[in-house]
């Protein structure tokens, strides 16, 4: 379940207990029910705050709103259980997070897990000053607007300049004045970049471009196109290449990937893909999405050594389960950077 369905779970909960009177109080939107990893004194797999805002149109306690919703939850296919801590924290422990469940269900749906339909029929309209950074900045977040079933339409002050779309890929739908008077959802003002990014070329520019916060002034220099550790672009690429290269070496070796119950942290990340690219759409921050790449590669990178026998030794259940693991990296790797308007090489 990922923590969009989990949302959707939690006000199907809160409609149940207004329902059947329990609650007496609005059923809140879509968007106003929050999953989260628990905090310090969480439990489960994920958290909600949902019984705290419904406390004051409730007229009861945050404590009393949540041990009302807890039985209903409990109640839903995909829960395993709830425990309410803190103030009225909800902590849900799902029925299908295990390493198994988690690795197959990205293995089966590849390069887009993550992709949703919150937001479907959604239209979405940014606007763009004309300016290289915010142009692709705006691009990339149309693209993760669309993996969440949002109708996108961009528009620019200008025309683009040809480099930005030849090169960089960055698209506008429209440029100059819009002639529908509808306002506008989003105006994309990231700090302009210093210097022009093209000669680094598409990857390493549309990089240097969106991997800094929006409010961060990028770095545009050679540091990008550097191959070695030090440069986070490369780590993901690297990361990603290393993924499909155990995926050959196994296959050389005779022996496939089989999801199996591999512990390790990895795992968490893995499944908090799918919150990132919903609040990644949410906010139209494409940086955050970069950044999760960069969590991702450097916690794949040391579990690789590990996927293939060594020496006589045979394959066994363990190497297939752990194969799983990095392909599943491999496709999350991969679905993000193209997300983001990067390739992402079977080789480097």
């Amino acid at each position: 379940m990922t923590p969009v369905e989990l949302s959707r779970t939690v006000l199907r909960a809160v409609r149940r207990a207004v329902d059947d009177g329990e609650l007496s109080v609005p059923v809140p939107g879509d968007r106003d029910v929050v999953v989260a990893p628990p905090g310090p004194g969480g439990r489960g797999d994920y958290a909600t705050n949902v019984a705290l805002r419904l406390a004051r149109p409730a007229g009861q306690p945050p404590l009393r709103v949540a041990a009302i919703l807890q039985p209903y939850l409990r109640d839903m296919d995909g829960v395993a259980d709830v425990v309410v801590t803190g103030p009225g924290f909800l902590n849900l422990t799902l029925t299908d997070t295990a390493p198994t469940a988690l690795v197959a269900e990205i293995l089966r749906r590849g390069e887009r897990y993550g992709h949703a339909d919150a937001l479907a029929g959604e239209a979405v309209r940014l606007h763009a000053a004309h300016e290289v950074r915010a142009v692709a900045v705006m691009d990339a977040a149309a693209r993760i607007l669309r993996s969440q079933g949002a109708l996108v339409r961009t528009s620019c002050a200008a025309a683009p300049e040809p480099a930005w779309t030849g090169v960089l890929g960055a698209c506008v739908d429209v440029h100059g004045t819009p002639e529908d008077p509808a306002p506008l959802d989003a105006v994309v003002r990231p700090v302009p970049a210093p210097a022009d990014p093209v000669p680094l070329g598409r990857d390493a520019a549309r990089w240097a471009l969106l991997h800094p916060a929006a409010h961060d002034r990028p770095r545009i220099d050679d540091t990008h196109l550097v191959q070695r550790e030090g440069n986070p672009l490369f780590r993901v690429r690297y990361a990603h290449a290393r993924t499909r290269a155990v995926s050959r070496n196994a296959a050389d070796l005779g022996f496939t990937a089989e999801p199996g119950d591999v512990r390790d942290p990895l795992c968490a990340l893995l499944a908090d893909h799918p919150r990132v690219l919903a609040r990644a759409a949410a906010h139209r921050t494409p940086d955050s999405l970069a950044r999760h790449l960069v969590a991702v590669a450097d916690a794949v990178l040391p579990t690789l050594p590990a996927v293939l026998p060594l020496g006589t030794e045979k394959p066994s259940a363990a190497h297939r389960a752990r194969l799983a693991l990095a392909e599943a990296a491999g496709a999350v790797l991969a679905g993000g950077l193209s997300l983001l308007g990067i390739d992402a090489p079977r080789h480097l």
